[in-house]
């Protein structure tokens, strides 16, 4: 599908992925809406990217909000675009180090945001592209975030992992429940990228991430995550898959 004549939602938009991403639709002329539940970051991210982008503070886990943040899409140009970035990664262990049992509240939390929050964004921006007319065979294309953590969690990843894999089992399920409404599905599972949060680790810390990855032995740039997100909406035979993006990176336990 050509990206032209169109709006997309980012989600996570305001950092990191979500900012690379929304960054590559602004440049090709796309309105592109950033959801986000940083109204200081979303502030920021307006700053750089231009006229073409809108900002809405929103929550993945609340219908209202994003239902309004994809409206406002709507409302610029045909939502043809999804890029699901927003996430979060917080360690969670079943047993503490004083012996008690690990956070059913963190864990529950975790599941919350990163996998009933992609249902959720995903079934609300499937509605709207399913009443669009096709182009070039398509009505829409929905980009969501797993990770290598999904194949290969780390200690202390547990929650995490499990909905990154969540994430990674909706993805053929949905691209063929949505196959008949011409909407494609397609997940990409970054390995370890330079984001926000990394960029808060000491430079030994990052260095030895950053050697541990076979071929380029460095931190992913949000831009190539960006371009492969890009080239997943112009690719029509790209549908149902999870693609790695790790530089052939196999996690180990710690």
């Amino acid at each position: 599908m050509k990206i032209a004549n169109m709006s997309a939602l980012v989600t996570g938009g305001a950092s990191g992925l979500g900012f690379a991403s929304a960054s590559a639709l602004c440049a090709r002329g796309v309105d592109v809406v950033i959801a986000d539940s940083s109204d200081e970051n979303g502030a920021k991210a307006l700053a750089h990217l231009g006229a073409k982008a809108r900002f809405a503070q929103a929550d993945v886990r609340d219908s209202a909000q994003m239902a309004a943040a994809l409206d406002m899409a709507v409302a610029l140009a045909p939502l043809r675009v999804l890029i699901h970035c927003a996430g979060v990664n917080r360690p969670v262990r079943l047993v503490e180090k004083d012996g008690e049992a690990g956070s059913l509240a963190e864990f529950e939390t975790i599941v919350n945001i990163n996998l009933i929050g992609t249902f959720n964004c995903l079934r609300l921006a499937a509605a709207r592209m399913a009443k669009n007319e096709p182009l070039e065979g398509d009505r829409g294309v929905c980009v969501l975030t797993s990770s290598i953590a999904a194949y290969e969690g780390q200690i202390g990843q547990i929650g995490y992992s499990a909905t990154k894999a969540g994430v990674v089992g909706m993805t053929l399920v949905a691209a063929r429940d949505l196959a008949k409404r011409q909407i494609r599905v397609c997940s990409i599972a970054p390995g370890i990228f330079d984001t926000p949060l990394l960029a808060r680790l000491p430079d030994d810390v990052r260095g030895a991430l950053a050697a541990a990855v076979p071929h380029p032995a460095r931190l992913g740039a949000p831009d190539e995550f960006a371009q492969l997100a890009l080239h997943i909406v112009e690719n029509s035979m790209l549908n149902g898959e999870t693609i790695r993006l790790d530089g052939a990176l196999r996690m180990a336990p710690r």
